[in-house]
């Protein structure tokens, strides 16, 4: 009995310490992406996701998170939409599954559901440059271009090298000067 008791102990004990492994390897990453590598920051941006898409401590809650993806690629984005939303029952803590909902939401011309998943993502992680991405994109739908052109320069400040942003803050400042005449 006092072997069990002790394995439960140690399991128990592991979890918030593989989280904050976690953690300790995303800040590090984070700080090489800042550098501004550009032969290096792509491959450092894949590992950030890799981290974000697995779940800290439930296999199965990272299975359910590749089950949605799949969904959304064979367009089933109403059934992708329940599976997020469970996920994100399970854990309402996870960023990453309030980020795949908010992109579906977004898919499906949602954007006020999307602004509000993203906005949950990013009080889970500020770092989040694919939820700032996005949140871009859903400003430029609601036509808010001045907090578009701000979510693509954070997402910039955060992954210098991420061209997206570039090309999206100039298309803005197009539109901005536009809407101006």
């Amino acid at each position: 009995m006092k072997k069990i008791l002790s394995i439960i102990i140690l399991f128990l004990s592991t979890s918030p310490l593989i989280a904050n492994d976690r953690n300790i390897e995303l800040d590090k990453l984070f700080l090489e992406l800042k550098k501004n590598i550009p032969s290096l920051s792509s491959g450092i941006a894949q590992q950030i996701w890799m981290l974000w898409s697995t779940h800290p401590t439930d296999q199965k809650l990272t299975s359910l998170l590749d089950e949605g993806s799949r969904l959304v690629q064979d367009q089933q984005l109403n059934r992708a939409i329940d599976v997020f939303s469970e996920a994100i029952e399970l854990d309402p803590a996870w960023a990453e599954a309030w980020n795949k909902r908010a992109t579906v939401f977004y898919m499906v011309g949602e954007f006020q559901k999307s602004q509000d998943d993203i906005d949950k993502v990013l009080e889970l992680e500020e770092r989040h440059f694919g939820a700032l991405a996005g949140q871009g994109m859903v400003n430029i739908k609601l036509k808010n271009y001045d907090k578009a052109k701000r979510s693509y320069q954070k997402a910039q400040e955060i992954y210098p090298a991420m061209k997206s942003s570039k090309v999206m803050i100039e298309q803005i400042e197009e539109l901005i000067k536009r809407q101006s005449i």
